[in-house]
């Protein structure tokens, strides 16, 4: 378990009407490349701050930051911890021996995590903060749209790319103390928010390298719903059945949602009409802008935020179904010509068993193909090995699954080389499942080459680099 960092000295932490100050403050961001990470440092910048940043690998992210007047070095070292810097900020993957954090903690330079920073950041402003262990990015993106399509003009961060709300942060042009952000369990970092306003979208195991078990994470679920005032308020998912373990004791305004009658809000979709009821009164209705129940309750959960702001709900709803989607969540890449068969390609984040089993129900109803051809890539060792049997269950709605390598992040070596991608292989061929594991990306592209015909979708799926096969396919 990683060790939380001090509260940061320029930070009010006490003081909940008072704002940090970052005019003429020098920040370097270590790992800026990341969604999240490029977001808060331009953030940080248009709130007063120089700052800089260094990476390992170049990228159009790092090529925007630069054309943003940022300076950003492609290493990692001492020497690249520039001369002056009043904060370090790192990432949550960043470990105490990392160079730069090495020559901080020499130089007596302030080290902060992002989840410090950003919590911060709200001290002073209506702080808005969407939590849980699927949907994040999705109902926090709507929920920006939502408010910048009424006028509201919020600050915002978003792990995601939404090219529809300008990318993955935005700054109010106006003043407005709104701010916005996707509230992230893992190594606890939604601890560090100060929020008016949060949502729970659902509670299931992951992280479990971080957590022992799901006691552990409800557990922390419940210190971040804590940290709402009693002016503020918390959504829950109605139906999860650790709510009442989460909001037990809170001071705050606590409703909950789901698909249930007993909901304080019940969300109903029929042929892709979304109604939201609140107690027995439709309260709004709109056409669900994505494929999937999922996606029509990350719509609701939009809707009630941005009208616990000041948006009225004829507002909420009509723009939320003019949402035209966010990169990597069931993204339509385009649609492969093989042999004069056209095939359409999705990309998708999902990494969990839960959203493999929820993505891959929408895209076969969405879509209706003869053949669903799943390309799924596991994204830590230490997931794939805890909830095994959850993703061997995952891909009922899939015709074919190809599996490459695991994708390797935080891991320890040992813990690479306690699970492999042949393992999820044989437990889907023990249900049934057509499965195969190929690699590398180039050999999974050929074989799809000559497997695909007419009436086929291909979907790649992860939270690493799988997407290069979809656009490799694409050409």
């Amino acid at each position: 378990m990683t060790t939380a960092l001090p509260p940061s000295r320029f930070s009010p932490m006490n003081l909940h009407d008072q704002r940090l100050d970052l005019t003429d403050r020098k920040l370097h961001f270590a790992g800026i490349g990341g969604c999240g990470m490029s977001g808060l440092a331009r953030m940080a910048k248009r709130f007063g701050a120089a700052c800089s940043g260094s990476d390992l690998s170049d990228s159009s992210t790092i090529a925007s930051l630069r054309a943003d007047g940022l300076t950003v070095t492609l290493e990692q070292t001492e020497q690249s911890l520039p001369g002056e810097c009043d904060m370090l900020v790192i990432s949550a993957a960043i470990r105490e021996d990392h160079p730069e954090v090495v020559e901080a903690r020499r130089r007596g330079v302030e080290v902060v995590k992002y989840a410090q920073l950003l919590g911060n950041l709200m001290l002073g402003r209506t702080g808005i903060a969407i939590a849980g262990t699927h949907g994040k990015s999705s109902t926090t993106s709507m929920l920006c749209h939502i408010l910048r399509a009424t006028g509201r003009d919020p600050n915002f961060i978003v792990g995601a790319n939404c090219p529809q709300i300008g990318g993955g942060f935005g700054v109010s042009t106006h003043g407005s103390d709104l701010l916005v952000a996707e509230a992230c369990e893992f190594d606890r970092s939604f601890h560090n928010f100060h929020p008016t306003h949060a949502a729970i979208l659902n509670i299931e195991e992951d992280h479990l390298d971080i957590y022992k078990n799901i006691e552990e994470i409800v557990e922390a679920f419940g210190v971040f719903a804590r940290k709402v005032p009693s002016n503020g308020s918390v959504l829950v998912n109605h139906e999860m059945p650790h709510r009442l373990a989460v909001t037990a004791g809170l001071d705050c305004a606590v409703q909950t949602i789901g698909f249930a009658y007993q909901a304080d809000f019940r969300v109903g979709i029929k042929a892709g009409r979304v109604r939201l009821h609140h107690k027995d009164e439709v309260v709004a209705e709109w056409v669900s802008p994505l494929p999937g129940e999922h996606m029509a309750y990350n719509a609701a959960v939009a809707v009630i935020t941005a009208q616990r702001v000041g948006v009225p709900w004829d507002e909420a709803a009509r723009a939320v179904q003019t949402f035209k989607g966010l990169d990597r969540r069931m993204q339509l890449m385009g649609k492969a010509t093989i042999a004069k068969n056209t095939v359409p390609v999705i990309d998708d984040y999902g990494h969990h068993p839960t959203e493999v089993d929820t993505t891959l129900r929408a895209l076969r109803t969405r879509y209706n193909p003869k053949r669903l051809i799943c390309v799924f890539q596991p994204h830590q060792h230490s997931r794939t090995r805890f909830l095994m049997e959850q993703f061997a269950a995952s891909f009922e709605s899939a015709d074919v699954v190809i599996v490459p390598h695991i994708y390797f992040v935080r891991d320890s070596e040992a813990e690479r080389h306690a699970v492999s991608a042949a393992d999820l292989v044989d437990r889907l061929r023990k249900r049934g499942k057509s499965a195969m594991h190929l690699y590398p990306f180039e050999a999974i592209v050929e074989h799809l080459r000559v497997i695909l015909r007419e009436g086929d979708l291909v979907v790649t799926m992860g939270a690493g680099d799988v997407w290069k096969i979809a656009k490799t396919l694409l050409g």
